[in-house]
């Protein structure tokens, strides 16, 4: 595989992106966290008017071995079941993609499902599902590396077609718990991430499957370690869906694209991202902080600033698809908001 080559954005527009939020018809940095995020998406597109160009929704679905082993509330089943859902335009993320004027696309990486061939589906399978991480490592190198590649093969596809905006959406039965393995590996201890403290309740799973589900990747780290490697921790312990969401986020980095960050499991697919190839993260908005206490650790760790909390813990991208108005806002004040001198209004902002 082609190693992911992200040239970080050029800070050289920054001064002059500054000023021209700080020129604008308020008093200094009264749009709050609004004028940062301007700031940030003119310096991913290197342009005083930046623009959202075709903004894209990609689901990706896979199937995990340790999910038999009681590591979910729900049965594996479900991974197809809401796949079909998806297709059928009757999930969440279907509602809020329409509303948000998202295109969408749906990506089978690894489900446990012939679907056969179908309109709005992706056939990206790198197998039926993954290996049970408790007794042997959830996938081959091989494997994460064509998941890897073909999730960048995607995001280059979108760009070239005109997108310049994209956020990732996951469904995979069990993926909560691959996103506690990969966060504990990931972040330092020193970071409060320890097992515990970044494993929830998934899908709702009572006292005693929470107590079941930690015990359970507990041994999981028994059998394959605790390694900082990203593409060694994915190996052990990721899913082909959150491989394939790392490899599209480090290729949608590539084109230098706004990438939307969702939740948990999505946020456990940029910490391996990172971890090969950190300068992705210069291109990360994050839509939202969930209920998930995993996520608090991942965006601590990534000294991210989420657009909002609106305790969802649902996945499927949907927090990422409700925060593209807050997006589409401060580009719209960057472009078309007065300034003082346009606008002919006087001022006591600092001298020109």
């Amino acid at each position: 595989m082609k190693p992911f080559t992200i040239v970080p954005p050029d800070p050289l527009l920054s001064a002059a992106l500054q000023h021209k939020i700080d020129r604008k018809t308020k008093p200094l940095g009264a749009l709050g966290r609004l004028e940062p995020l301007a700031h940030q998406i003119g310096l991913i597109q290197q342009t005083l008017t930046p623009e959202i160009r075709q903004p894209h929704m990609v689901v990706f679905a896979g199937d995990h071995g340790a999910a038999k082993a009681g590591v979910s509330a729900f049965p594996q089943d479900v991974t197809w079941q809401m796949v079909e859902n998806f297709l059928a335009g009757g999930a969440a993320i279907n509602v809020f993609s329409k509303q948000m004027g998202w295109g969408l696309a749906v990506v089978d990486a690894g489900v446990n499902h012939d679907f056969g061939k179908r309109t709005g589906l992706i056939d990206a399978k790198i197998a039926p599902g993954t290996a049970n991480y408790i007794e042997q490592p959830a996938m081959t190198p091989g494997q994460r590396d064509a998941a890897l590649q073909r999730g960048r093969e995607l995001a280059h596809a979108l760009a070239d077609n005109g997108c310049n905006c994209v956020a990732f959406g996951e469904m995979g039965i069990g993926n909560t718990a691959s996103a506690s393995l990969i966060t504990h590996c990931l972040v330092g201890a020193a970071r409060d991430g320890d097992l515990y403290s970044v494993t929830g309740r998934g899908t709702g799973l009572d006292d005693a499957g929470l107590i079941r589900k930690r015990q359970l990747l507990s041994r999981a780290l028994e059998r394959g370690g605790r390694h900082h490697d990203g593409l060694e921790v994915l190996a052990q312990y990721g899913g082909f869906e959150i491989a394939m969401m790392a490899g599209a986020m480090l290729g949608a980095a590539e084109r230098r694209m706004l990438i939307l960050v969702d939740g948990f499991i999505v946020t456990s697919a940029l910490l391996a991202a990172h971890a090969i190839a950190c300068n992705v993260l210069s291109y990360c908005i994050f839509g939202h902080r969930s209920q998930e206490p995993g996520h608090r650790v991942q965006l601590d760790y990534l000294d991210a600033q989420p657009l909002m909390e609106l305790d969802l813990r649902l996945g499927e991208g949907t927090g990422a698809a409700l925060a593209l108005p807050l997006v589409q806002a401060a580009v719209n004040f960057l472009n078309d908001m007065a300034s003082f001198e346009s606008a002919g209004v006087s001022d006591q902002g600092p001298a020109t």
